[in-house]
């Protein structure tokens, strides 16, 4: 994608940090993402994350609509490009935060174990620096790795 590409990737990780924060960015980076049809797997991982995040801001009514939409999208990014790691991330991040009772969530053990190999193989990651910070991160900070994976994670070169 160029630069001045809407999903641009940099410019798509902006929308969904301000997306996961806010509302209104949430509704904006929906919109956006609503247009896409084509195949990049990862853009199609971030359309995925807006539906999710419509899904937090949505009625009760349309909670479920829009999860189940964002299910399918994640399904469609994994399967174009099944090691993809920043695809596997954003429905990590997504299925981690769901209620279990929804059952939405079977890909959460699997993508987690797929994360850490590949940072602990970064800068062969095939991660940039900043989704590689990102990734690394989340996982740390969220508590989603044990001690011993966030001390081996801690020392990986940037």
């Amino acid at each position: 994608m160029s630069e001045t590409s809407p999903y641009h990737l940099p410019t798509l990780r902006r929308h969904y940090e301000q997306a996961a924060a806010d509302k209104t960015a949430g509704e904006k980076f929906y919109k956006l993402m609503a247009d896409y049809n084509a195949k990049d797997a990862v853009v199609l991982g971030y359309k995925g994350a807006a539906e999710a995040i419509r899904a937090r801001d949505a009625s009760m009514f349309n909670k479920l609509t829009y999860v189940q939409a964002a299910s399918r999208t994640f399904d469609q990014a994994v399967a174009l490009d099944p090691q993809n790691a920043e695809v596997r991330f954003l429905r990590f991040s997504v299925e981690s935060n769901l209620p279990g009772f929804l059952n939405l969530s079977q890909h959460v053990d699997e993508d987690r174990q797929l994360l850490i190999q590949t940072l602990l193989k970064h800068p062969k990651s095939g991660l940039d620096t900043e989704a590689f910070q990102t990734v690394r991160n989340f996982l740390v900070n969220r508590g989603h790795v044990s001690d011993a994976e966030a001390q081996q994670l801690a020392r990986v070169a940037q």
